[in-house]
C-alpha cells in the first residue's frame, strides 16, 4: 500500500495596524487593509497518509492547539482536489509561537497544513502554493480567527495590505481580490508575550464597537502608508503609525496592554537600547514586537533583551522578518 508524505512550513505574522473589512457576504472579498511583519518562526506541518480514507488524526508536538483548524483545511482541500479525500491522514504540527497572541498562527497553520497535504499528493508547486493561500483565507474567515494574515503572508517581509480580500481565488486560482506587497532585509525581531493566552480575535472583529474604532484608526494610518514606494525608507513611518493606531483604536488600553508595553519599554531602557530599539504592540494579542530603529541592522544586539524580558515575567523568542513569498 503506497504511503504519502509531505511537509509544509509557514512563518507567523504580526499585525501592527489594520481595518476590519468584512462588509461583503463573500469571504473571498473580506479581509483588512493594514501593515505588519511576517516573521521566520511559525508552523511546521508534516502529513502522512495511506490509501483507505477518509480520515484525519492531528498531533501537536510540544504544544496544544485546536485540531479542528486542520480538519477544516482538509475539508476545503477535498472539495477542490477530491483525491485528497481518498487518503487516511495523520498530520504532525509543530508550533514555534503560541496561539491567540497576535502572531497569526491560525493562518500560518492553515497554510502549512494545506501545503503538506498537497506535497504529499505530488501536486505542482505553484498551483499548490496558490491553493494554500486561497484555502487558508477562507478557513480563517469561516472561523473568525483572522482577517488579513493570509494575504500578508502571501506577500512576505514587512508588508502593507492595499486591497482587502483573499490573495488568490476561484477554480483557476487567479490573483486577488486581496493585494499586498512587502520588502525585507533580514531585520531581527524579538517577540514577547504574557504566559497566559490572549483574547480571541473574534472578540474584537465580530464586535460592532471594536470594528468601528479599529477601522477608523487603521484607515487614518493607511491614508499615508498606502502612498509612495514601499521599502526600507518607510520603516520609521511604520513604527510611528503603529504607535498611533494602538492609541487611537483604544486597543492600547484594553487587556492591560499599556502595562505590557511599559514593561517592554522599561527593559529596553534599562538595557541601554532606548535609541536602538522600540516595542510595538502586536494585534490582537497581549504581546509586543521589539524591533531595531534601523531595519538594516542585522546585528542589533536585540538577542540580549530575551533573558531580560523573561526576567520581567514575559515569554520571548528571537526571530527575524521573513523573506518575500
Amino acid at each position: 500500500m503506497p504511503t504519502f508524505l509531505g511537509r509544509g512550513e509557514c512563518g507567523g505574522h504580526v499585525t501592527l495596524l489594520f481595518t476590519v473589512s468584512d462588509q461583503s457576504d463573500d469571504p473571498v472579498e473580506q479581509g483588512s487593509l493594514g501593515a505588519g511583519l511576517c516573521v521566520e518562526d511559525g508552523v511546521e506541518a508534516i502529513a502522512r497518509g495511506e490509501e483507505g480514507g477518509p480520515g484525519l488524526s492531528v498531533r501537536f508536538v510540544d504544544a496544544e492547539a485546536d485540531p479542528t483548524l486542520y480538519e477544516d483545511v482538509l475539508g476545503l482541500l477535498v472539495e477542490e482536489v477530491p483525491e485528497v479525500g481518498d487518503v487516511s491522514w495523520e498530520i504532525n504540527v509543530r508550533l514555534a509561537l503560541p496561539t491567540s497572541q497576535g502572531f497569526g498562527m491560525s493562518g500560518s497553520g492553515a497554510i502549512a497544513a494545506a501545503m503538506a497535504f498537497q506535497r504529499a499528493m505530488g501536486l505542482p508547486h505553484e498551483e499548490s502554493l496558490r491553493r494554500c493561500y486561497s484555502v487558508a483565507h477562507r478557513v480563517e474567515r469561516a472561523r473568525s480567527t483572522g482577517l488579513g494574515d493570509v494575504t500578508a503572508l502571501a506577500a512576505g517581509g514587512v508588508e502593507r495590505r492595499l486591497v482587502a480580500g483573499a490573495p488568490y481565488h476561484g477554480a483557476l486560482l487567479e490573483n486577488g481580490p486581496g493585494r499586498a506587497e512587502g520588502w525585507t532585509c533580514n531585520t531581527p525581531v524579538v517577540l514577547a508575550w504574557r504566559p497566559d493566552a490572549g483574547k480571541h480575535t473574534s472578540g474584537y472583529i465580530d464586535n460592532a464597537q471594536w470594528k468601528k474604532s479599529i477601522s477608523e484608526a487603521g484607515a487614518k494610518q493607511m491614508e499615508r502608508l498606502s502612498l509612495g514606494e514601499w521599502d526600507q525608507s518607510r520603516w520609521l513611518g511604520l513604527m510611528d503609525a503603529a504607535h498611533a493606531f494602538a492609541e487611537d483604536s483604544g486597543l492600547l488600553k484594553d487587556a492591560s496592554r499599556t502595562e505590557l508595553l511599559s514593561t517592554a519599554s522599561e527593559v529596553i531602557e534599562v538595557s541601554g537600547m532606548r535609541d536602538e530599539a522600540s516595542a510595538l504592540l502586536c494585534m490582537l494579542g497581549e504581546s509586543v514586537a521589539v524591533v531595531p530603529t534601523d531595519p538594516e541592522d542585522e546585528d542589533s544586539g536585540l538577542s540580549a533583551l530575551v533573558p531580560e524580558l523573561e526576567q520581567a515575567g514575559l515569554e520571548s523568542i528571537m526571530t527575524r522578518v521573513g523573506e518575500l513569498s
